[in-house]
């Protein structure tokens, strides 16, 4: 541990607490620790904030790519980021006409739409009932079940604990339990695609809940873009933070304790393992497991990608699987069988259609990712472009210039990310929700004065700055005790 905690806090602390890392979940934690009064200095190793959230020029010039996330169904619903004039700050939430689509090799599509009726319909007659059954018992209340669920372990007491059970009765069980209730394979496909976005196999823990909550959060807010880029998360947290008092120093490489300045608490948005190395824990985390990588291409398309659906054409997020099979077979090929799926399941986002900001005039930017073995070396940008073509012929026409990124290269742009894995740790078996460690404090560490706030910690994956405003509750109740 270094020289200053070990010595206690004879030192005068300069700040009360100092975040480490400038993600939506340290971003998150230092304004909601500024805004209760708390001095706050926040370091990031990259020359601008953003982790998970940023945009970047990586193809041409002017074609403006999220090199994460780039849809933001959980950012729009989440109670942290909605309990902050954020809009002030110039974030802008874009909605396309529709939040998915799901294209099927047939030239159909369903979709998820913010209709129930509209979803339901898609489906078709033998599975609307069943799906309107599902979800309609929870809308009415949506805004405490996503706080009850997001805040959890115990940083807050269940506001509605009927409804949160309820839910748990029906999420907790492996997903493929609940799409049992589905007679055809349309349903059961998108269900399956909803699951495979935190990269869990289907028959897992809790996976049933993942398919409900983003089903759920389209239905309540839609699954919008971010004006000008996800950049535009971070940098309205950044400038509120500033606006509260709060610092903000970036190109800061932290490796060690000694290289921040005294603080009363040290919060950090980094992997279990960057935190071990870096506060001197040894082998703390050491059972903390990462999960499969992803790859991921994108693109400077001279035109709309042209889809064979109608659907998919006017909705910003677009999931590729033929079936609840192949994607099931995707998703165990890189997360078990160490191999790259011949059929990726893909997540693809068209920021363009609804904002024009994105790329020049008549053009579209466009991302896509395929699910890979963690660390995994080759390339998968054939596998993903015949992926495509199977539901947009003549896709490859409209590509002007692609970058590509890989489990290594994205474990650099972003350390995070490690051997590949952006919801920085398997989501899978009790890690789905105990996470980083089998503890009722999650957010805490062997030192009293060190925090976690990354998606290592619940409610995981996603940017909704959650974890981060889990992980400040943890740190101003300390610091209140030490008054």
């Amino acid at each position: 541990m270094a020289g200053r905690l070990m010595e206690g806090f004879g030192v005068a602390a300069v700040f009360d607490a100092v975040v480490v890392g400038a993600g939506p979940n340290g971003l998150t934690a230092a304004v909601e620790l500024a805004r209760r009064g708390f001095s706050v200095a926040l370091f990031e190793a990259k020359g601008t904030v953003g982790g998970g959230a940023r945009t970047e020029e990586l193809t041409l010039p002017g074609f403006l790519h999220d090199p994460c996330s780039a849809a933001h169904p959980l950012g729009i619903n989440s109670p942290a980021f909605r309990a902050m004039p954020l809009e002030r700050y110039g974030l802008e939430w874009l909605h396309s006409e529709l939040p998915m689509a799901h294209p099927f090799p047939d030239g159909t599509a369903a979709v998820l739409a913010r209709s129930v009726a509209e979803t339901a319909a898609s489906f078709g007659p033998r599975d609307a009932g069943a799906y309107r059954r599902l979800v309609e018992p929870y809308l009415p209340h949506w805004d405490t079940l996503v706080r009850d669920f997001m805040s959890l372990p115990l940083t807050a007491l269940p506001r509605d604990p009927l409804t949160l059970a309820r839910f748990g009765l029906t999420g907790l069980p492996p997903s493929t339990w609940l799409t049992r209730r589905f007679r055809d394979e349309r349903a059961k496909t998108v269900f399956a695609g909803l699951v495979a976005h935190v990269m869990a196999p289907l028959s897992g823990l809790a996976t049933g809940a993942v398919g409900l909550i983003f089903a759920l959060a389209a239905h309540a807010r839609g699954w919008p873009v971010v004006r000008g880029g996800s950049q535009g998360i971070s940098d309205a947290l950044a400038a509120y933070l500033k606006d509260l008092g709060g610092e903000i120093h970036t190109d800061y490489e932290v490796k060690r304790l000694d290289d921040l300045p005294p603080a009363r608490a040290y919060v950090f948005d980094t992997s279990p393992t960057a935190l071990a190395r870096i506060a001197g824990f040894g082998g703390y985390y050491d059972n903390y497991r990462y999960g499969a990588g992803v790859f991921k291409v994108d693109y400077a398309l001279d035109g709309p990608v042209p889809w064979r659906a109608s659907e998919p054409r006017s909705a910003t997020t677009v999931q590729i699987g033929a079936d609840s099979a192949e994607i099931g077979a995707a998703l165990r090929a890189a997360s078990r069988e160490n191999r790259a799926p011949d059929r990726p399941f893909m997540i693809t986002v068209q920021p363009s259609i609804v904002d024009p900001t994105r790329a020049p005039e008549g053009k579209q930017v466009f991302w896509a990712y395929g699910h890979v073995p963690s660390g995994w070396t080759g390339d998968l940008t054939d596998a993903i472009e015949r992926q495509l073509e199977r539901f947009a012929p003549g896709f490859r026409d409209r590509v002007l210039a692609r970058a590509t990124f890989g489990p290594p290269q994205l474990a650099v742009r972003n350390a995070n990310y490690v051997g590949g894995d952006i919801g920085t740790g398997a989501f899978s078996g009790l890690q789905v929700m105990l996470r980083p460690k089998l503890s009722l404090s999650p957010y805490t560490t062997p030192h009293p004065a060190i925090f976690i706030c990354s998606s290592a910690t619940p409610p995981g994956p996603g940017v909704h700055g959650m974890s981060g405003h889990n992980a400040a509750k943890a740190v101003w109740r300390r610091l209140r005790e030490q008054g």
